[in-house]
């Protein structure tokens, strides 16, 4: 059996539409699209949706008249739901193969060439992959096979482009002429890491397809670009220079922050906006198991409206690294009072954690009783995580949050049930 390395990119077509799909039958073959946050933008957009000419980001109101006259279903992004569904696919995925990345909420890449053999090659194992997701999820996928990440990625391409590859593309059973041949035909700005400025730079060389790149000087390449550049061009010549990310790397940073529905101006639904985003990235940060040494709060205005702008920054270093959310709120809060101006309206509020460290290396104080209070805010934490996780997010939660449906809750006026993750959301059969 050959060792050689084989990378599988599994990617779910248009994904937040897929998930809205999988629980509305009736939206198969219909023009669909999902909004972004507070339903301002196009993030994804069914192929029907695409045949309208209908671009990526296009703001949702230049849409509204193609909409009526074309019947587009519109959604706003169901995160609740994406993201379980998203956690589905990946323990779906575990079980073909235990090297996995989970690269975005839609890709995950694998390891296959140790398990490609039990289903028959990785050609077979691809087409397994998407029965099963689609069987037991309801969301179609695509599958790449390269020996190398950028080829995957270039190989799953051909899978959604190309019928006569049936959703699974090997470049591994294409002779060596017709994978050039497919390079040829594909531009360059479908290469992954290939963005539109470096788009323009590299026709400026003359580098138009995905072939062109290829066939260049890595040497030439590096002296211009860089050496991230230059890798890629490895990688399309069947180099593997980037290998799988399998353990997601603690994060140094951690933020949360989201626009308002509405402008706010009154303190009292700022702080409960802050405290929100506090819990939201203390969770976070237990997660990964750190303590953050400095809490970063903003509060900003609306930049795309004439009126006073102001945008309001603190940082707070903590006497101690925590990740308490009672230590992270406080401290958020304070600096929420430093920054308010009472003439302004607001249309975003975040919390950043910053500093971070493993909680494994924290170092205790030598003058209070810190062991002690760490151990029982540790159980305190791990009580509030552990009724969350069983009861859904915000069952538990300090009372600064505040309670209801506040009005700085961003805007989602289209948004389906979380099917998925709320009891009084699941849905019913017909009778």
């Amino acid at each position: 059996m050959s060792c050689s390395p084989q990378f599988a990119l599994v990617d779910v077509n248009n994904f937040f539409v897929s998930c809205e799909r999988a629980f509305q039958p009736s939206l198969e073959h219909a023009p669909v699209v999902v909004l972004s946050n507070n339903d301002g933008c196009v993030v994804s957009r069914s192929n029907e949706v695409k045949a309208l000419g209908v671009k990526m980001g296009i703001p949702y109101f230049r849409l509204r008249n193609l909409a009526r006259q074309h019947g587009i279903r519109v959604f706003s992004s169901n995160y609740a739901l994406y993201g379980n569904m998203s956690q589905r696919v990946v323990s779906i995925l575990r079980e073909f193969s235990p090297e996995i990345e989970v690269y975005s909420i839609d890709e995950s890449f694998l390891h296959v060439e140790r398990v490609a053999h039990l289903y028959g090659g990785a050609w077979k194992m691809g087409q397994q992959i998407r029965a099963r997701i689609a069987q037991w999820t309801g969301l179609p996928v695509c599958v790449g096979v390269g020996p190398t990440k950028t080829l995957a990625k270039l190989a799953n391409h051909l899978a959604k482009k190309q019928p006569v590859f049936e959703g699974v593309c090997d470049l591994h059973l294409l002779a060596r002429q017709e994978r050039l041949d497919w390079m040829s035909r594909i531009p360059v700005s479908e290469v992954w890491g290939v963005g539109r400025k470096l788009k323009v730079q590299l026709a400026r060389m003359g580098i138009q397809s995905v072939l062109d790149l290829r066939n260049v000087s890595p040497k030439a390449i590096r002296a211009r670009f860089g050496v991230v550049l230059e890798r890629t061009v490895s990688e399309l010549r069947g180099i593997s220079c980037l290998e799988l990310d399998e353990v997601a790397p603690p994060k140094h940073q951690i933020l949360s922050s989201r626009s308002f529905g509405m402008p706010i101006t009154a303190i009292e639904e700022l702080r409960e906006a802050v405290a929100h985003h506090a819990a939201c990235v203390a969770v976070r940060l237990r997660a990964q198991h750190g303590l953050a040494a400095a809490v970063h709060v903003f509060i900003q205005t609306n930049p795309f409206r004439e009126q006073p702008q102001y945008n309001g920054v603190q940082t707070l270093t903590l006497t101690e690294p925590t990740d308490d959310t009672r230590a992270l709120t406080a401290a958020a809060l304070r600096g929420l009072n430093e920054v308010f101006r009472a003439e302004f309206s607001y249309k975003k509020a975040g919390v950043m954690l910053v500093n971070i460290t493993p909680k494994a290396y924290r170092q205790a104080s030598l003058f209070d009783d810190a062991p002690l209070d760490a151990g029982r805010s540790t159980r305190l934490m791990q009580a509030l995580d552990d009724v969350n996780h069983t009861f859904g997010r915000g069952t538990l939660r300090l009372a600064v949050a505040g309670s209801g449906h506040p009005r700085w809750v961003m805007k989602s006026e289209h948004r389906s049930p979380r099917y998925t993750t709320r009891w009084d959301e699941v849905p019913v059969a017909g009778q």
